[in-house]
């Protein structure tokens, strides 16, 4: 019988670790694949490009970020339209290894989405006799960087961002990955006319948001809905650092477990963004800070089609998500993480280990 339970017991502790060192290895798969993407890139670039696209990784320019357009908020690195075709495939590689299929459609679509929105402001400035806004729409104006030099077990990162678009990857000691803040948006959120009518490129961070609030019963629903205006941006911008905001809502602790599973599936459409192992290692930080302590806020209009504002909260990270803009049709979407963005607490962490 002894040796019946000492098995089980060898048999329990070797699944634990198990559990344990999955997120670890897939971090650490990820990494090397970054690494070698990232690699490739730089080496088929020639010295000009190369000094565009390179940074010391302790730069100040690894947190010099935003998600307007770059007429208003200069950006560096190199843009798609300076490359190559055969240098725009290995970026295309490299975005990859970040995101997952339905990750990069979306971030592919976004900077396709430009041309719409030139065409679309150039219609309107017609019909003002030229007056308007005249900002450069172009879906090639989208800037590589990378920060440091990549290698399998080494400490740098990557980044590729835009107008609507900003990703961030930080590798530390190649075993593990932040991969915050990671900003979508979309101008407009549903296309109105010409070819591409009706597509709706964030219509799942919308729908499933929806889902969960017309799940609610009235007094459940009350506590869910923080204000009745929503606010006219994504509340922390591109805040450094960003900490937890109040009021919180309603805690997953207080829903019933279809709504509980309603709230899990907003915040998978977030994760599911990501490659599989950076999601993998994403959604074990979620469900280790307390899935019970996620909670859900809504401000603004119910109706569809008007201004609306939600966020996901946990005790590591926040989901904001804001339609209000263009007569609600222009939407911004963020995951941040509380100590995580740009990979501090790994770098702190990997720091006061190498102290010792």
């Amino acid at each position: 019988m002894r040796r019946a339970i000492s098995f089980r017991v060898v048999l329990a502790a070797g699944c634990l670790a198990a559990l344990v060192a999955a997120p670890m290895v897939a971090s650490e798969r990820a990494a090397t694949t970054m690494a070698g993407a990232a690699t490739k890139f730089l080496a088929s670039l020639n010295a000009d490009q190369r000094q565009k696209a390179t940074f010391p990784f302790d730069s100040n320019e690894r947190m010099h970020w935003h998600f307007i357009p770059t007429d208003m908020f200069a950006r560096n690195g190199l843009t798609i339209k300076e490359m190559t075709p055969a240098q725009r495939t290995l970026a295309q590689d490299l975005l990859k290894t970040g995101l997952s299929q339905r990750g990069y459609m979306t971030a592919t679509q976004i900077m396709e989405l430009e041309t719409t929105l030139g065409a679309m402001e150039a219609a309107n400035r017609d019909a003002r006799g030229g007056r308007g806004e005249n900002m450069v729409r172009d879906p090639e104006r989208y800037f590589f960087s990378v920060f440091g030099t990549p290698a399998p077990k080494g400490t740098w990162g990557w980044r590729v961002e835009g107008h609507h678009v900003s990703l961030h990857f930080t590798i530390v000691n190649g075993a593990f990955i932040a991969a915050s803040p990671t900003f979508f948006g979309s101008n407009p959120a549903k296309v109105p006319s010409g070819p591409k009518a009706g597509m709706r490129i964030l219509a799942a961070e919308e729908d499933a948001a929806r889902a969960l609030l017309f799940s609610l019963d009235p007094p459940r629903k009350t506590k869910a809905i923080i204000n009745t205006a929503a606010p006219n941006d994504i509340v922390t911008a591109n805040n450094l650092p960003i900490s937890p905001l109040t009021p919180v809502g309603i805690a997953a602790s207080d829903l019933a477990q279809n709504q509980r599973d309603l709230l899990m599936k907003l915040v998978d459409v977030y994760v599911s963004d990501m490659a599989a192992d950076v999601a993998a290692e994403r959604i074990d930080r979620v469900r280790k800070a307390g899935v019970e302590k996620i909670t859900f806020a809504w401000a603004g209009e119910q109706e569809v089609g008007k201004k609306h504002y939600y966020r996901i909260q946990g005790p590591t990270f926040l989901v904001e998500y804001d339609n209000t803009q263009n007569d609600a049709n222009h939407i911004h979407s963020i995951w941040r993480d509380f100590d995580g963005d740009f990979g501090r607490d790994l770098l702190r962490e990997h720091v006061q280990g190498t102290a010792h």
